[in-house]
């Protein structure tokens, strides 16, 4: 059966943009969070963002407002007793995650089954908080998923054919490409793309060039869009943090022990663009790299 009635726990960035792409296909979709501002905040991101595809000629209005139509915010968990698919996109902490899908097990009918947005959090271990681990599976989405093609498809060790089957189907349906990656810690593409983070790093502690000089350098040589100072900032220094945390606890390999310097940026509130200073600092409203964090 599909899935026409879809909860995204978490009203943040992440979940927000996941919001938008499923009502673009037509599902109808309940934005949850635990505050009407967070909520709020979550809608109206979703409205400025389709308001800029308007204005770029890339949708209609009545099409915009179709997918608006279709988004329902919502600050009472028990709302999931209607859906027939519920995505966490909550923050990257496994405690939290496990406290959601402990409730949601005993909200949602049987027949509902769970996907997560983790970035690196292991599939297995989070559906082992719930009683249908064969209905749990990992969706992780790239950030800003309106944008972002790809969509990391990662079964559990229980995880049955049938939600396979189903999460394939959804991602088909709101128009990504998708990838089977095995359930270990940070998935396939965060693997790399903490390598490469930590590398440059090390290549920024060592002095080896200017932060801004190692993102032009790898967006040029490498074709990346952002380099990876850039994209730090962008994604939240807090969220980097917590993926490397759980790749180095994951592996137990000290390869994948975070930056000092990224851990004093995390400690200090400096958490990118999010926060108005990162690697750059923004608070001026033009991209400055910092002085202060490099050797």
């Amino acid at each position: 059966m599909e899935q026409r009635v879809v909860m995204v726990v978490g009203a943040g960035q992440m979940g927000a943009g996941i919001a938008r792409v499923t009502a673009g296909a037509g599902y109808t979709v309940i934005l949850h969070d635990v505050d009407d501002n967070i909520v709020g905040n979550g809608i109206s991101r979703i409205e400025q963002s389709l308001s800029s595809q308007v204005q770029k000629e890339k949708i209609s209005i009545d099409e915009k407002q179709k997918i608006l139509s279709l988004i329902k915010g919502s600050t009472s968990i028990d709302d999931a007793g209607c859906a027939e698919m519920v995505i966490e996109a909550v923050f990257e902490e496994y405690d939290l995650k496990a406290r959601i899908f402990s409730v949601l097990d005993e909200i949602c009918p049987r027949e509902t089954f769970f996907a997560t947005n983790t970035s690196s959090i292991q599939i297995t271990r989070l559906a082992s908080t719930v009683k249908r681990s064969d209905r749990f599976i990992g969706i992780h989405f790239f950030n800003p998923p309106h944008i972002m093609r790809l969509v990391e498809i990662i079964p559990g060790l229980k995880t049955s054919r049938e939600t396979i089957g189903k999460a394939l189907l959804f991602v088909e349906k709101i128009k990504k490409e998708s990838v089977m990656v095995k359930d270990v810690p940070g998935f396939l593409v965060n693997r790399i793309n903490a390598a490469l983070r930590l590398e440059a790093y090390n290549c920024l502690m060592e002095g080896v060039a200017r932060l801004e000089d190692i993102d032009k350098a790898l967006k040029l040589a490498l074709g990346h869009p952002m380099g990876p100072f850039e994209l730090a900032d962008f994604v939240g220094l807090d969220v980097g943090l917590h993926v490397l945390q759980t790749l180095h606890n994951g592996y137990k390999d000290p390869k994948w022990r975070p930056s000092p310097l990224l851990e004093k940026l995390v400690w200090s509130g400096d958490l990118g663009c999010k926060t108005g200073k990162g690697w750059y600092d923004y608070t001026s409203g033009q991209k400055i790299p910092r002085k202060d964090v490099q050797f």
